[in-house]
């Protein structure tokens, strides 16, 4: 099974970023151990800042993995291009989020991608990637 991770904006900083909202671990450390975990899984990730950089890996992943699991960032609360995306594609792609959304300043509310995802997974820590994981090897069987 080939599941793909896409890291929207600053998530490259974690470990380092607000450690309060986001925790102390490396995302290159956790990816580790979810490859550890589930060997039985071809894990590949894509972290990018930009955009249309994440428009373009789903765009290329969204035909080829069995399973994405999103963290769009911010582009969460602004991006159509990132919901057309992921419309357009055949994979199903889980959304995730490390925080919970909805529990933190309002604009964060409004979420552009969750309509187009078959999941959302919000506030419960990089444990959220895990649960996806586990999502796709129960649905995909």
């Amino acid at each position: 099974m080939k599941i793909h991770i896409i890291n929207g904006p600053n998530l490259n900083l974690l470990g380092k970023r607000e450690p309060e909202v986001y925790g102390d671990q490396s995302f290159d450390s956790f990816l580790e151990a979810l490859r550890a975990r589930f060997p039985e899984v071809a894990l590949t990730c894509f972290q990018s800042n930009i955009e249309g950089e994440i428009i373009t890996d789903l765009q290329k992943w969204g035909f080829a993995a069995n399973g994405i699991i999103l963290n769009a960032g911010a582009y969460t609360h602004t991006s159509i291009g990132i919901g057309d995306a992921i419309g357009a594609i055949t994979t199903p792609v889980v959304e995730v989020h490390i925080s919970n959304i909805y529990a933190r300043e309002t604009y964060r509310h409004q979420n552009l991608l969750s309509g187009k995802c078959v999941g959302i997974i919000s506030g419960l820590g990089l444990d959220s990637y895990r649960l996806a994981i586990e999502y796709f090897l129960n649905s995909l069987k």
